[in-house]
């Protein structure tokens, strides 16, 4: 019966956890009418014993990142609380989901430590000692109870099964270590799942590890068992019921082992059943035992599940929490606008009337109205980051919290807008790009005027308008009131009776709400960095490229379209573009070729962005540079695969050759020929040059590409060597020009094109000509470039999966595959590069950048 079970893959752990939620079920199904008597009961709970549950949940939460901490202390590895913080709510999460959740969690969001350096096989450990502590926590609270309750309390079957589970548990704990320390099959079944435990192994028969700490685990895994006791304690006082220690400590023991023998969904329906009957036991009638329970798990279990989901949410980078708070707000601002517009409560209004006067409820009114027209201008500037953005967002977001209750009680949007409220300045880090000043001081300058201009016209057209026209006789100071009332767009009092009293008083709110517009406009306005390169930093960078490039793009890196960072604290720089708010750099930065010098001057150039209000991304990094980048917590995306041709081993001969044989043969048969020409080129070669280049672009329908490519330039064109292919009449139809590659040993070119005439294979004529001139300048390698959006054959993410199904399905990226096969003819070593970026959102926006700053 087992065979044919396991066989059909059926698993025991599952079928065990769903008679424990079958059982749940019939039990709460006996129990509806209790049931139905529970939101009367919860709606009366004292809200201090409510509000401690929360601190203790929080204390628990924290109780629990410690025993992370010291679980890696005791491997001697350190990590911070919050990584710590972080590491439980993801795993606690999970566990929900994952059959024997509590254990097969622990291999899970490792990547984030690994990145600091600690290894898996420590990762491993570490949380092996926090789960055995879990165990070795409870036994110590458990037993005692178990006991206590067999000998006082006349035990049933059901203690001596719990006791018989607790030493089963620690007989496995036991009997798992100890086969693992003799290299028992525990550590064979591990040695091929990963070899590194090999390692492990032998740090721990070492004694590499703290027995203080773990002493200091254990110490905090004891806290988090009273932490329960007490969410038990407080259940029941929030409730108005007598709670004595002993059902507590029962209680929560009881329902602590069947949580940990439960296999799936963390216990789900076996605490709730095991605990209503422990708490049944000790005279708590059947709809208590039930409230106290259901209050109990909100604290001890949906807590923790709601900050493990905002633990994947809250978090620098996360695509999600750049949408929800522009989202909100956008809502925020809808919302404010209709509920101005739809008629208040009666009853509230009447109570609201008793506290505030009348001209402040409207004017509550005018604000909510206008702060919803703003909030929708405001949203997609702060979508975009801006940080003055985000500070307004705030403003409004108070003010319309505050307009919302003043106006006429209107809790539930006041609500929103607070929820609001904590989304922004929870996400407050994502949102750093800074302002214009120069354009805001100008702003401040022309609304100051307008307003001091909008005094001086209302205050003397209020002041000297006939009674006739609003049915008063203004003074200066009613004059002055009005103008402001009026300025602000709040309803004149008194009432305009004359068309031109209507005029006058529709000038000031015009006046009002182009200072106001103008106001938000250059608060939020993004600043726009130009960096201008002088002649004497691209002097600079060149030599600095002569001394220390290292990679076949560095020839690029001093080119005229870019601009330079220099370092102040080592000998390098970093070229780079900036659009839509973003500096794109060219590689990796050139300077001294070691990981510390790399480190401290990516830090610099970072610094240097982030004051400027610049986001950062880098494009085509080597593989073995992305570690540097990830230890700085950047993200890498892989962007294409390098051809690199071993010319040592290219040859025409042999069978897979035939094919580029016989392109060759064609175009000699054809009476076309390559030809290599030395510099300096003359002019009448340039001009032929410049009319291949022309209709290459021209049939194609490109244009010229900047930043990690050259153009058609005469100046340089005229210095560098170049190989043609030309008829008899000495007509060229395509070209190649060879450009330095800072790499020893390599080779490589920039543009290679052809007129539209030119007969098939002249390309492939052209690299082999290339080839033969690595050879006979002594190199071995010749760089045929980067092969755009190729290379990803098992996605890892939807950003991966996106590009690889552009580069396979969309016919726009074709030519990508083209490329990819042109190269491929002369059987490269293809090396992956990347694009290193901040956050997954700012993939949303880095193709529309990158296709900017490669138009010039």
């Amino acid at each position: 019966m087992f065979s044919h079970l396991k066989a059909k893959q059926y698993y025991f752990k599952e079928i065990l956890a769903f008679i424990f939620l079958i059982l749940a079920y019939y039990f709460l199904k006996q129990e509806r009418d209790e049931i139905q008597k529970l939101p009367h009961i919860l709606s009366n709970a004292d809200g201090a014993f409510l509000i401690l549950g929360v601190v203790i949940t929080f204390i628990y939460i924290f109780l629990q990142a410690l025993m992370y901490v010291y679980s890696f202390k005791a491997v001697q590895r350190v990590i911070t609380i919050g990584q710590a913080l972080r590491l439980f709510l993801k795993r606690n999460l999970v566990s929900v989901f994952l059959p024997g959740g509590g254990v097969t969690s622990l291999m899970f969001f490792n990547e984030e430590l690994v990145r600091t350096g600690v290894s898996r096989s420590r990762i491993g450990f570490a949380s092996y000692i926090y789960a055995v502590v879990g165990f070795v926590s409870l036994a110590i609270v458990a037993v005692p109870v178990i006991i206590y309750l067999t000998i006082a309390r006349e035990g049933t079957e059901h203690t001596w099964a719990a006791l018989a589970v607790i030493g089963g548990c620690m007989l496995l704990v036991f009997l798992i270590t100890h086969s693992f320390v003799k290299r028992g099959w525990v550590f064979h079944i591990l040695y091929k799942l990963s070899p590194q435990i090999e390692t492990l192994y032998h740090e721990i028969e070492s004694g590499q590890y703290s027995l203080k700490s773990i002493y200091w685990t254990i110490f905090w895994s004891i806290g988090i068992e009273v932490t329960g006791i007490l969410h038990l304690y407080i259940a029941m006082r929030a409730l108005g019921l007598h709670a004595s220690f002993e059902a507590c400590v029962a209680g929560y023991t009881i329902a602590t082992l069947f949580f940990a023998v439960s296999p799936f969904l963390r216990g789900l329906g076996a605490v709730e059943v095991s605990l209503i009957y422990m708490l049944q036991r000790y005279g708590i009638n059947g709809v208590e035992a039930i409230s106290v329970t259901l209050l109990y798990r909100i604290f001890e279990f949906w807590m923790p599940l709601v900050f493990g989901i905002g633990a994947f949410f809250f978090v620098r980078g996360n695509i999600f929490m750049r949408f929800l708070p522009s989202l909100l707000f956008s809502v925020l601002g809808i919302v404010n606008m209709l509920s101005v517009l739809t008629p208040p409560l009666q009853d509230r209004l009447h109570l609201l009337r008793e506290f505030l006067p009348l001209s402040v409820i409207h004017f509550s009114n005018i604000a909510v109205m206008i702060t919803g027209a703003l909030i929708l201008c405001c949203a997609a500037f702060l979508f975009r980051g801006f940080k003055n953005a985000w500070w307004m967002a705030v403003f409004l977001t108070i003010l319309s919290l505050c307009g919302n209750i003043a106006k006429g009680v209107d809790y539930e949007e006041a609500c929103l807008a607070f929820f609001t409220l904590l989304i922004l300045l929870a996400t407050h880090k994502n949102y750093y790009i800074k302002g214009d000043a120069r354009l805001q001081n100008f702003g401040l300058l022309t609304a100051a005027v307008i307003l001091g201009s909008v005094l001086i016209y209302g205050v003397i057209g209020f002041y000297f308008l006939d009674q006739k026209e609003f049915g008063v006789d203004f003074d200066l100071k009613s004059a002055i009131i009005s103008t402001l009332r009026s300025f602000l767009l709040l309803d004149p009092v008194p009432e305009p009776i004359s068309r031109f009293a209507t005029g006058f008083i529709y000038s000031i709110n015009l006046l009002g709400t182009m200072s106001i517009v103008l106001l938000v406009y250059v608060f939020i306005k993004p600043y726009v960095f130009k960096s201008q390169s002088a002649q004497k930093e691209r002097q600079d960078a060149y030599a600095l490229v002569q001394k220390y490039g290292h990679s076949a793009d560095d020839y690029f890196k001093s080119y005229d379209d870019k601009s330079f960072f220099f370092s102040t604290t080592v000998s390098g720089f970093v070229a780079y573009k900036s659009a839509d708010g973003y500096a794109v750099a060219l590689g990796e930065p050139v300077c001294p070729d070691d990981h510390q010098t790399v480190t401290v001057l990516i830090k610099e150039f970072e610094k240097f962005c982030f004051s400027n209000g610049l986001k950062t991304a880098y494009y085509k990094i080597a593989a073995e540079r992305i570690n540097v980048f990830q230890a700085l917590g950047k993200k890498a995306l892989p962007i294409g695969l390098e051809a690199i041709v071993d010319t040592t081993a290219f040859t025409l001969e042999g069978k897979e050759r035939k094919s580029l044989r016989n392109t060759m043969n064609a175009l000699a048969k054809k009476g076309f020929k390559t030809c290599l020409l030395q510099p300096p080129i003359k002019d009448g070669i340039l001009q032929k040059l410049q009319f291949v280049s022309d209709n290459w672009l021209s049939v194609t329908g490109r244009h010229e590409l900047f930043f990690s490519s050259g153009v058609f330039n005469w100046d340089e064109l005229k210095q560098q060597q170049i190989i043609t292919v030309e008829n008899e009449d000495e007509m060229i139809v395509a070209f190649l020009n060879i450009i330095p590659d800072y790499v020893v040993g390599e080779l490589t070119y920039d543009l290679i094109r052809r007129t539209e005439d030119a007969p098939s294979g002249v390309m492939d004529a052209l690299i082999v000509a290339l080839i033969g001139e690595v050879k006979k300048q002594n190199l071995r390698y010749l760089n045929m470039g980067m092969a755009a959006m190729s290379g990803i054959e098992n996605p890892k993410g939807f950003p991966e999966w996106a590009i690889k199904f552009a580069y396979e399905k969309l016919p726009q990226f074709k030519h990508y595959q083209g490329l990819y096969e042109f190269k491929d003819k002369f059987s490269p070593v293809w090396t992956a590069k990347y694009m290193i970026y901040e956050n997954h959102y700012d993939l949303a926006s880095l193709p529309m950048v990158i296709s900017k700053i490669t138009k010039r």
